[in-house]
């Protein structure tokens, strides 16, 4: 058996600094350092930075007066910093910035007098910080939901969430400047799962099957299994070697492996020991060189 690898996978730049923030306020704080919602969608990594000290809880009150909190990466509403000051919390805000980008936009577009619509998934965490930024509707692809009765030349603006389906969001989008075709559509699905969901339909063509290695509440993770699977192949979504099923590997002689952009690569390679392949090759792909600053609190003084 051949192991085929994607590239890109694993981190991108908002996750990296995510879990930099995390680490840095274990070291700057000391534990506990609480992270409102898990810092990024992979209990790997959830686990190993709280053997270290973090606490992961889900409601701002849930955490006692005067703690260091860190927002994780996926955006949080306004409600849950006005909790925090409430509480006297130290804030220290993971958003990865392509998100706090789609916040901005929410924000200027309904300031300049347009009807804002989200494209995105109903309960994800990214979603619920988005929605509540400014007023807005939401247009989830898997619902079966009318778009809003407004009158066509309604001045609209379209954003997404950022781990979105390309080819499912370009769809949506369409059907939506069907009706108002005066709308500002806004390019809000990030490089990181752009590149992945390109990458990954290139390596399922040359494939018999396909291991997306990521969590099952990634949105990200999730798409790159719809996308290999369009193209043909069966792909599953495991989060390491454990959930693999030996019987998915009968007649496959060349496996892809990609992995979502808050997989850490220790479990890509746990689950390529598990498969003993004869070889392993990597498919060429976009060279990613994204970095993100940290948050002012704790860059370092030169």
């Amino acid at each position: 058996m051949e192991v085929v690898l994607s590239s890109p996978r694993g981190f991108c730049a908002g996750v990296v600094r995510a879990i930099e923030v995390v680490d840095l306020c274990l070291e700057k704080f000391g534990p506990p350092v609480y992270v409102k919602h898990q810092i990024v969608h992979n209990p790997y990594v959830v686990a190993s930075l709280e053997k270290r000290g973090s606490i992961t809880v889900e409601d701002v009150e849930d955490i006692p007066s005067g703690s260091v909190v860190v927002f994780s990466a996926h955006g949080s509403p306004p409600e849950d910093f006005e909790k925090a000051e409430a509480r006297n919390l130290r804030v220290i805000d993971a958003t990865c910035p392509l998100v706090t980008r789609v916040h901005n936009e929410a924000r200027k577009y309904h300031r300049e007098g347009r009807k804002v619509l989200l494209v995105g998934h109903r309960g994800h965490q990214e979603v619920r910080g988005t929605m509540g930024q400014t007023p807005m509707t939401l247009v989830d692809e898997r619902e079966e939901s009318e778009l809003p009765d407004w009158d066509g030349g309604t001045p609209v603006v379209v954003l997404t969430q950022t781990t979105l389906s390309v080819d499912d969001t370009q769809a949506e989008v369409d059907q939506i400047k069907e009706k108002f075709p005066n709308s500002i559509t806004k390019a809000d699905i990030c490089y990181a799962t752009t590149n992945r969901q390109q990458a990954a339909k290139e390596l399922a063509r040359n494939v018999d099957m396909v291991l997306v290695i990521g969590a099952q509440n990634s949105s990200n993770c999730n798409r790159l299994r719809e996308v290999a699977e369009v193209q043909g192949v069966p792909a599953y979504l495991i989060n390491g070697p454990e959930d693999l099923d030996q019987a998915w590997l009968s007649d496959v002689d060349r496996v892809g492996i990609t992995s979502g952009a808050s997989t850490p690569e220790v479990l890509v390679d746990e689950v390529i020991s598990s498969l003993k392949p004869s070889s392993v090759t990597t498919l060429g792909g976009i060279e990613e060189d994204v970095t993100f600053v940290l948050p002012r609190e704790l860059r370092r003084r030169s």
